[in-house]
């Protein structure tokens, strides 16, 4: 095991990933916690405060702009590390002028600062994940995801609770933003001395081909559906662990603020680390398919760490137990998780699919706040955790069923192509698409009421519409996956 850990650190592009990485989370901690305790400092306004939380949504839509990284190549470095460095050096320029700003007397200004500076390090991020999925061979997916999440989490360590250390005790608030931007030198260096990736497919050669082409090419081959909702199912039950957890210890278990922030945030963070390494580990000697189904095990599993702690007398080292233990499985779910996104992506669009992948995979975290906090007033915090173990085995299960393909995609074999019941899938993408429009109309009716426009007697109708239009395609276009596997296989 020891020589397998040293081998991961010691392949070639090893030392690229950890610093590129880095220079990834280091913003992302920046323009939210970071700017956040500033702005408190200088005495703003809550709704201000709030207010720029939404800076924030630049990495859910990053999606949006991805087409234009994959379809144009800068005049130097390559489609790749061209892109990388002109980021690298908005992001450095952005974070200096960030400094030089103060909250009480340059809001706007610091404002917009603060949207282009979280541009741009999604747009870091959209070029990262391309180039690792088009450097990486299938064999070294694994680790190198272990190795970015860690010089990722580090970077949000830095650049969250280190940086707000120093900015009080030591260096005041604008000399440690600049800090921070001298420490996004080093993954401005790597990309320097990264190599390009070898275009041995053909990129987009118009804007229209790089939208469309990428959709196209993953919704023709015959596992995108069973891709798609094993994306968003995978990690639900560990979603739902994690969503309530700061709640869950303080007011469920009883811990002050202090336990737990000292616990659930530098213990946590450190199991996520020592399990992304060590699923990273595992993942050289295992194929795909068995480190997502061993680690979903795992994860699942964890989650009856926290509803022990709920039935038992509150104790730190129980908690301390428990953190470690979900972060530790979450950590390498996550590696291996990672790997799969990459094994997902045609290296022609890598940049658009993997940011399309990303955010689709984001969905389960994002939106089981609500509904677990309904579960918590409805049943209780043990049953909800037991029910969490349950809630990931729809994705444990559509994992065994897509068997296949993940072993076909690990080999770097092309997907095969959609073969059957063409209209069953028409059907599908129309009962996705009416499903997404009912929510459009949804949240627009919401809107315009909220500001007085529009007066309706009840909306939750028109939600519940669409979100059973959408479950009914999505089932609709996994069970046609599934059975046109089963088709292919015994033909």
């Amino acid at each position: 095991m020891d020589n397998q850990f040293l081998r991961m650190f010691t392949q070639r592009n090893a030392a690229i990933l950890l610093l590129l990485g880095f220079a990834s989370g280091l913003p992302l901690a920046l323009t939210s916690g970071t700017l956040q305790a500033w702005m408190t400092v200088e005495g703003m306004d809550l709704k201000t405060i709030g207010f720029f939380s939404l800076v924030g949504q630049a990495y859910v839509f990053k999606f949006l702009w991805s087409p234009l990284m994959d379809r144009f190549t800068p005049p130097f470095l390559g489609r790749r590390r061209g892109w990388l460095l002109i980021t690298q050096l908005l992001l450095i320029g952005g974070i200096v002028l960030m400094g030089c700003m103060e909250p009480s007397r340059h809001l706007t200004l610091l404002a917009a600062l603060a949207v282009l500076v979280a541009f741009c390090s999604a747009s870091q991020d959209i070029v990262f994940d391309a180039w690792k999925t088009d450097i990486l061979p299938p064999e070294e997916r694994g680790s190198g995801a272990a190795i970015t999440v860690l010089g990722y989490r580090l970077a949000m360590l830095v650049s969250g609770g280190l940086a707000l250390w120093l900015a009080d005790r030591y260096l005041g608030w604008q000399a440690t933003w600049w800090l921070m931007a001298l420490m996004m030198l080093p993954g401005l260096i790597a990309t320097l001395l990264a190599r390009e990736p070898i275009d041995v497919t053909t990129r987009p050669h118009t804007l229209e081909e790089a939208v469309m082409a990428p959709l196209r090419d993953f919704f023709n081959r015959n596992n995108a559906w069973l891709m798609l909702s094993l994306i968003v199912l995978y990690k639900l039950g560990d979603a739902f662990a994690a969503s309530l957890t700061t709640s869950f210890l303080i007011r469920g278990v009883g811990f002050s603020a202090g336990d737990v922030g000292l616990v659930n945030k530098s213990l946590g963070l450190l199991a996520t680390i020592i399990g992304a390494l060590y699923g990273g580990v595992l993942m050289q000697r295992l194929s795909l398919y068995r480190a997502l189904m061993l680690f979903g095990v795992l994860q699942a599993c964890s989650n009856l760490a926290y509803w022990l702690l709920s039935v038992t007398p509150p104790h730190i080292w129980s908690m301390a137990g428990a953190v470690f233990v979900e972060n530790l499985c979450g950590g390498m779910g996550t590696a291996a998780f990672v790997a799969l996104l990459m094994s997902l992506c045609n290296r022609s669009f890598s940049a658009t699919q993997f940011a399309l992948l990303s955010a689709l995979s984001a969905v389960g975290r994002v939106y089981v706040g609500p509904a677990a906090g309904w579960l918590v007033e409805l049943w209780g915090w043990p049953t909800f955790y037991a029910f969490s173990v349950l809630a990931a085995l729809p994705g444990l299960l559509l994992l065994a069923a897509s068997k296949q393909s993940l072993l076909q995609s690990q080999e770097s074999q092309p997907f095969n192509p959609r073969q059957f019941w063409p209209a069953g899938y028409r059907w599908a993408l129309r009962l996705l698409a009416t499903g997404g429009a009912l929510l459009a109309l949804w949240l627009l009716a919401l809107s315009l009421e909220a500001v007085g426009l529009l007066r309706l007697p009840s909306l939750l109708p028109l939600f519940n519409l669409g979100c059973l239009l959408m479950l009914v395609g999505i089932f609709t276009g996994t069970l046609l996956d599934y059975l046109a596997q089963r088709k292919t296989l015994s033909a």
